[in-house]
């Protein structure tokens, strides 16, 4: 389907579904470029924990650009994991097109881990949640069985509405991942090559300290429109600082490679992908965290 044949249905026509930590706020941008696309910036988790707020909410979204012939999309990464995310989405717009994209598990948990930890969420070492699936964040561990939720997914929709593509491909050629999901949307690519090296969230970035982020917090939106800008930015490097985050072990990377193992050999079969970097030492956090974003 091209442009020109979108429909005026507020209904999303296609969605990124995840995962969580795995540069997919990049893939968002990069679409929300394409002049045939729309897609809000926030993200409506009305599929997994919105889902109670009813359709209205969820149209509110949308509403405004349904007729304007672009289609209509959004992302909100949490939905790949969500136990019944798959199934009201199916049942809502069961021909929508789906992108999921995936991140080593091991570098994605970490990442979830340094994510809430700056957020004053956690405070313990990795070891006290990434050693067992019934920790307080059991979601740092859970949201990495990508293979476990695609099986969950596939049984809602089928094999060709679902293009899957992983964050090592963002590194080694950025354009063709654009490229490879606007042919599955149906539309011409638009690839812009400045948000394609831009970090969003990256966790080795400058942070303000917690009591000032919790103080600015609710003027966050005023705020937005004067982010990088010199005087902005000036003044908020007087402030802010690089987080020290607990490491993640040697031990326990291993650790986590033997939880992972099995699941990683179950999605590289269905992906047709040789993922065994994922577990044999590899890691993708260094080479790529100044190159693209993990939100």
């Amino acid at each position: 389907m091209n442009a020109g044949q979108a429909s005026t249905d507020w209904r999303p026509s296609f969605l990124i579904i995840g995962a969580v930590k795995a540069a997919t706020t990049w893939l968002l941008e990069q679409l929300q470029v394409n002049p045939h696309l729309y897609m809000p910036d926030p993200e409506p988790h009305y599929f997994s924990s919105e889902y109670h707020r009813g359709e209205s909410y969820y149209r509110s979204f949308f509403d405004t650009y349904a007729t304007t012939g672009r289609l209509l999309g959004e992302k909100s990464a949490d939905y790949l994991a969500h136990p019944q995310a798959a199934q009201r989405l199916a049942a809502m717009v069961p021909n929508a097109r789906l992108v999921v994209q995936f991140r080593n598990p091991i570098e994605r948990a970490y990442s979830d881990y340094k994510m809430l930890y700056r957020r004053g969420t956690v405070r313990l070492a990795p070891e006290d949640y990434l050693t067992s699936r019934d920790s307080s964040q059991p979601r740092f561990l859970n949201d990495g069985l990508y293979a476990e939720h695609m099986r969950r997914w596939l049984d809602y929709f089928p094999q060709e509405q679902l293009h899957a593509i992983l964050f090592d491909d963002v590194k080694q050629d950025a354009k063709e991942v654009v490229d490879s999901v606007s042919r599955h949307l149906g539309v011409d690519p638009v690839f812009d090559l400045g948000q394609s090296t831009k970090r969003a969230n990256d966790g080795s970035e400058r942070f303000l300290p917690m009591p000032f982020r919790k103080a600015l917090s609710p003027f966050k939106g005023l705020v937005a429109p004067l982010r990088g800008s010199t005087w902005f930015e000036t003044a908020r490097d007087i402030f802010a600082s690089e987080i020290a985050y607990p490491p993640l072990s040697a031990d326990l990377r291993e650790r986590l490679s033997d939880f992972y193992a099995e699941d990683i050999a179950d999605l590289g079969a269905m992906l047709g992908r040789d993922l065994t970097h994922w577990t044999n030492g590899g890691t993708d956090h260094a080479v790529l965290r100044n190159q693209v974003a993990a939100r």
